[in-house]
């Protein structure tokens, strides 16, 4: 199944027969709030308008662990996760749909930990509630049943601090932030900047058209493989803290190209002295 689905398909499968399970993730960019910005407040926007049927759900709360030693975002409490997830109304036999304000990070997190805890069917809103002409509603929206998924999560989608070394050394490591944080120019968020020794720049930010949406497969696919990247040869992703490096797991995936993610990303690796940081445009 397709990793996205357009605005007109979401119409459609809702009007049908067996709509899918709809997930509000509008959250607020770590970024942001270290720079001071207004706070956002994801519930509240929710409540004032949402696609119709939606559930929202906290990335931070709920997305994510508490920020520490293994980042600001780490893998959230699987036995808190499974049960957010059914009280949402998620059930591996119903199809889930997820979508956020519009730039998709905060959306492809919770994408990914679907996918990685076993969920069959999940797929992102291209482009968001920003591209969405439909009707809104306000308040709180509740499933009409609780749901039975049970998250079990498998080993290939998931990289530690170790395997990510690992595999900038043997395959292909992408680093979704900005340039100007992988070359170590700037770093506004985490102790120092660089990258890991051996990770290619990305940005996911390149993986999106002006529309916001994300730009077409081939497109990706031709994006990534002039990085280095196949289907056949291992690839893996990391970025400030594993929200946006998510989203260009789902660019890689709609590319074709499965990747597996470092969750800890750089808040996790940089926040250790013993390892080693590299800067300027080189990998190595």
């Amino acid at each position: 199944m397709n990793a996205i689905i357009s605005t007109s398909e979401l119409a459609s499968e809702l009007a049908g027969g067996n709509p899918p399970l709809l997930l509000d993730i509008r959250w607020q960019l770590s970024t942001a709030k270290a720079a001071g910005e207004p706070s956002f407040d994801g519930r509240a926007a929710y409540a004032a308008g949402h696609i119709p049927g939606a559930v929202f759900v906290d990335l931070d709360a709920d997305l994510a662990g508490s920020a520490g030693a293994g980042g600001r975002h780490p893998l959230p409490d699987l036995t808190h996760f499974g049960s957010v997830m059914r009280a949402a109304g998620v059930s591996a036999e119903r199809p889930v749909v997820v979508y956020d304000g519009g730039q998709g990070w905060a959306a492809a997190r919770a994408w990914w930990l679907l996918r990685w805890t076993g969920h069959p069917s999940v797929r992102v809103l291209d482009g968001g509630l920003a591209a969405w002409a439909g009707d809104l509603e306000s308040g709180e929206a509740a499933p009409a049943a609780a749901g039975t998924f049970v998250p079990e999560p498998n080993s290939v989608d998931l990289l530690d601090a170790d395997g990510a070394a690992a595999l900038a050394r043997s395959g292909l490591l992408l680093d979704a932030r900005a340039a100007e944080r992988y070359r170590g120019d700037v770093e506004p968020i985490d102790r120092v900047g660089g990258h890991i020794p051996g990770a290619v720049s990305a940005p996911t930010t390149e993986n999106v058209a002006a529309d916001g949406r994300l730009r077409p497969a081939d497109e990706l696919a031709t994006r990534f493989k002039s990085l280095g990247a196949s289907s056949t040869s291992p690839v893996g992703v990391y970025c400030g803290s594993g929200v946006s490096g998510a989203h260009e797991v789902l660019a890689l995936a709609v590319a074709g190209i499965p990747a597996a993610l470092y969750v800890g990303s750089w808040s996790e690796w940089s926040s250790d002295p013993q390892r080693p940081v590299a800067t300027g445009p080189d990998p190595q």
